[in-house]
Order: structure tokens, then sequence, then C-alpha cells
């Protein structure tokens, strides 16, 4: 069964200016990665899982806050990888504070073969992008979602 991501593509307006929600991976392999890095909060479909429910979790989990209202569905988008990752959209609170974000956490092996284990937080931080920021920020694969976004906002 292929892999199956859900997330939630967060937006606001600031002074008429349309801003999306990023969050950047933690852990040792992205502390010096930016540029295409970020990704919407997002992660694995549990088994059984509703695809928005795994979203609504997955985005609870990586900022810390429940994020309830309208979901607009955006579409599906297969990444380099293999994976397909299934989006929505929803307006958010424009006071959302991403310098607090309270990410959960994982646990790996480092450095590697050290038999050292340590906990680093899925997420390092978050941040509001203007689209064009965003587009730079986000991954590859997720670049369609900026544009599916905009052609929601459009209608």
């Amino acid at each position: 069964m292929p892999v199956r991501s859900a997330g939630l593509l967060l937006f606001r307006r600031i002074i008429g200016e349309l801003e999306v929600l990023l969050v950047h991976p933690g852990g040792p392999f992205w502390t010096k990665k930016d540029e295409g890095a970020w990704s919407i909060p997002k992660g694995l479909v549990e088994l059984g899982e509703d695809d928005l429910a795994a979203a609504v979790r997955e985005t609870r989990e990586e900022l810390g806050v429940d994020i309830d209202g309208h979901f607009t569905p955006l579409g599906e988008y297969r990444q380099p990888g293999g994976k397909t990752v299934v989006a929505w959209c929803i307006e958010a609170d424009p006071i959302l504070d991403v310098d607090d974000v309270q990410s959960s956490t994982f646990t790996m092996e480092w450095p590697p073969k050290s038999g050292l284990f340590k906990s680093f937080p899925e997420v390092d931080r978050a941040g509001w992008f203007t689209i064009d920021e965003a587009a730079v920020k986000i991954l590859k694969g997720q670049r369609p979602m900026l544009a599916s976004l905009d052609q929601h906002l459009r209608m």
C-alpha cells in the first residue's frame, strides 16, 4: 500500500497580504537546510483513519494547537519519493503565534552508529510566509499546493 500523508495549509490575510504557515522539520538532517525544506503541517495517515482527521491530528502534533473550522480540500499531490499528500486549506487565526510551537518529538540514534538515542522535535520552527516566499521555502513536491490555494481563493 502506498504511503499516504495528510496535512493542512493554513493561511491568513494581514493588511491585504496573503500568508501561509509552513513548518521546518526538526532533527539533525534538516538543521542547516532552509530553501526547499519547509512543509505544510502534515503526517502519515494511520490505518483506518480518515484523511481529514489525520491532517487535523498531525497539525495539532506539530504546532501544539487545535485547528477547527471549515476545511476546503485542495487535492492529492504525489511527491518525488512516491508518497501521496492529501491537503486541505483553512483560514487561520491571524494572531496564531508561530514563535510558541509545541511540537511532539521523535527518537533516533544520533550520531549514527553510536548506540546513543536522542529525542528531537518533529518541527523545530514555524513561520508565516507570503506566497512568493513560501514558493522558495516549501518542498518542491508541495509547491502545487500554493497554486491550488490561489485558485481556491479566486473562486
